[in-house]
């Protein structure tokens, strides 16, 4: 969290940032379905399925607020008010636990359908990767405990 507030965000928002976010959203993607794999093998699936979303959920929050704050800074009027770097991460947190405070709102055509992209890959994420880091716990449950002989 810390390297967000450090990073030197003084570009502006292009099309290429777009490309960027849903490049990053691709590396979250392939980083989570590499830790699911991790999940099976491990000693202890539980403690790795809590690493996982200890390291995925906030890198994907992350590329969404540097990408709200990018936009803000050089079409100011996107959001209803200016986006600060603490802003835009409270706007991105807001969208994803779909709190929807509403005291931040996306105003520009662009803004909104970024924020409504980020709410399809959210409702993706809760409920695939969940279901995938389960599968994957329950996996490396029994992978531990092979069933007996006598076991159906």
């Amino acid at each position: 969290m810390t390297l967000y507030y450090l990073l030197p965000l003084d570009k502006t928002f292009t099309p290429t940032t777009v490309v960027t976010l849903v490049g990053g959203v691709v590396a979250v993607a392939l980083l989570l379905s590499w830790q699911i794999r991790e999940i099976t093998r491990a000693r202890r699936p539980e403690l790795r399925a809590m690493e996982a979303l200890a390291t995925s959920a906030p890198l994907y929050l992350l590329l969404f607020a540097i990408v709200y704050y990018l936009m803000e800074r050089s079409a100011a009027g996107s959001f209803s008010e200016t986006l600060s770097r603490t802003d835009a991460l409270y706007f991105t947190v807001t969208v994803f636990s779909t709190v929807g405070f509403g005291d931040i709102t996306a105003r520009s055509e662009t803004a909104r359908v970024l924020v409504t992209g980020q709410m399809a890959v959210n409702v993706l994420l809760i409920g695939v990767a969940a279901r995938l880091l389960v599968s994957a716990v329950q996996q490396g449950r029994s992978q531990q405990n092979p069933p007996g002989p006598d076991t159906p």
